[in-house]
């Protein structure tokens, strides 16, 4: 795209935005055409549910589109959006009191590089159906670490947890994902 175009693009987005803020009911079923797709799948995700993903957007699009007033255009409406999504999720996990199972040590492996018969493995459907075997704990923080682009700073204040132990959370969960996909290849995944 052009940059005319991108700033065009932009520009439509913010007409859509003010336009909610008024209050018209035909603008947010286009902001939510345009944001429901990429924030469902962060649901999905997070909640490792269908269900509870759908409710989830549906609960992130109603606090977003209350808090729209707030919103200043100082970043990109996509990313404050899916903070509001990140949140919403949270804390319904929180409310299940879901405990994650917490672990101070980060444990160091001087593995040399997966080799590359592995790689082919590697697809997005086979990574999420991995995902999906993980344990709660791990699973947000993978998600979150590698699928949301968050940092360990940012995981540990979002899950309140210590940075070690999103670290370490990460780092089990990627070796759990890089085995069940190794089962997968040798055809003892089951699920």
């Amino acid at each position: 795209m052009k940059v005319e175009q991108l700033v065009q693009k932009e520009h439509i987005h913010n007409k859509i935005i003010e336009a909610c803020k008024n209050g018209n009911d035909k603008a947010r079923f286009e902001l939510y055409q345009l944001y429901s797709k990429a924030m469902f799948n962060v649901c999905y995700r997070m909640m490792n549910n269908r269900e509870e993903a759908e409710d989830m957007l549906q609960e992130a699009f109603t606090q977003a589109f209350m808090k729209l007033d707030s919103f200043r255009y100082e970043s990109n409406f996509g990313s404050w959006l899916k903070r509001i999504v990140v949140n919403t999720c949270i804390n319904a996990i929180n409310k299940r009191k879901v405990e994650l199972t917490y672990c101070e040590e980060i444990y160091h492996y001087d593995q040399k590089e997966e080799s590359q018969e592995y790689e082919a493995e590697f697809t997005v459907a086979n990574v999420n159906k991995a995902m999906e075997q993980l344990p709660e704990g791990g699973r947000m923080v993978f998600s979150l670490y590698l699928l949301e682009g968050y940092d360990h700073v940012e995981i540990s204040q979002i899950l309140g947890i210590t940075e070690s132990t999103s670290k370490s959370q990460f780092m089990r969960a990627k070796r759990r994902v890089v085995e069940l996909l190794k089962e997968q290849k040798n055809g003892r995944y089951e699920n």
